[in-house]
């Protein structure tokens, strides 16, 4: 039997907290990339795709709403505390497995929805939008007392699947530049994928490259990014990625334009700059600010290629680990990426 914490948090919002390795930060208002969310009444739940713990943290704003469901996940002694306004450990148990099995499994589902790590570069295939969307339907309606809005989004850019071929150039493109002129510095990197919405840029930690060069008398910045898999234009104008180009205390910004499968920007290079310049991939406006650790990003590329060799094994219909619709598409079609 497992133990949670039932704590107030400071914002005046109620917290169950497994005490388990991998949950910490799961409570923090912007979760990290590997962290699997999903909206019920009365709060929302999350999970550590990287961490054992098969129990959620759930965050709660409306207590009242959730007791609905908390005695399912948690069982009778959290909600009977809950209830109370306790903040102590309490042992739990779920009354419900089926149901916290759906959960997780549907936060994982809406996680790929947004965060799969699709890469020309790192050979991992994009996941079908309409098969994962058939997952969540069905998913929501086994929730169903979770009280989950059935219309479930996630910001993305609309995309045209292709194949192998599609994608060629795309490695090679990534470093191309305008001929002439003479190269003071180049560099290759990857970008947060918390930046910009899904579909837009190559997950790979190598999809972003530039070049400090001097031409034509003018000392510029010119940064190629590897674009999604399956990305087509036309990309509506608010979501068009800009670069930020950085050097020590000075910074410039470009706005980047699709040609073929890469994203293309050039500018005047900010004072000072040289071979430790950094570049900052995002879409204005969207998401949070700071850096986002490699090690994470690394990680979940590793689950998301352990999830496509288990997608080509015979695997248990009711195992809640299994496959989802999309991933064994993918794992079918990874010899055509």
């Amino acid at each position: 039997m497992a133990t949670v914490r039932i704590s107030n948090a400071a914002s005046g919002l109620v917290v169950i907290d497994p005490q388990e390795a991998g949950t910490q930060g799961l409570s923090d208002a912007a979760p990290n990339i590997d962290t699997a969310v999903v909206e019920v009444a009365g709060g929302h739940l999350a999970w550590s795709l990287l961490g054992a713990h098969a129990s959620p943290v759930a965050v709660l704003d409306d207590v009242a709403r959730a007791q609905d469901w908390v005695w399912g996940l948690y069982g009778e002694a959290a909600a009977i505390a809950l209830a109370e306004g306790s903040q102590r450990d309490v042992a739990t148990s779920p009354a419900m497995p089926d149901l916290a099995a759906a959960a997780r499994r549907l936060a994982f589902t809406l996680w790929a929805q947004r965060w799969w790590p699709a890469s020309v570069l790192d050979g991992i295939p994009p996941l079908d939008a309409d098969l994962l969307e058939r997952d969540i339907a069905a998913l929501v309606e086994q929730c169903d007392l979770l009280g989950i809005e059935e219309n479930l989004t996630v910001d993305r850019v609309p995309e045209t699947l292709g194949r192998a071929e599609d994608y060629a150039l795309a490695a090679g493109a990534a470093t191309a530049t305008a001929p002439g002129g003479l190269v003071l510095a180049r560099g290759i990197g990857g970008s947060d994928w918390r930046r910009y919405p899904a579909g837009l840029i190559d997950a790979s930690d190598s999809a972003v490259s530039w070049e400090l060069r001097r031409t034509g008398g003018r000392t510029v910045v010119m940064v190629n990014v590897v674009a999604a898999p399956g990305l087509r234009p036309p990309v509506p104008a608010h979501l068009q990625p800009h670069a930020t180009v950085r050097a020590g205390d000075d910074t410039t910004e470009v706005e980047l334009n699709l040609l073929g499968d890469n994203w293309f920007g050039e500018v005047a290079a900010p004072d000072g700059a040289g071979p430790a310049l950094t570049i900052d991939i995002h879409v204005p406006g969207f998401g949070p600010t700071g850096a986002a650790g490699g090690d994470t990003r690394a990680m979940v590329r590793t689950l998301a290629r352990r999830r496509l060799v288990r997608a080509t094994s015979a695997i248990a219909i009711d195992d809640p680990d299994a496959p989802l619709l999309a991933e064994i598409a993918a794992a079918a079609a990874d010899t055509d990426f």
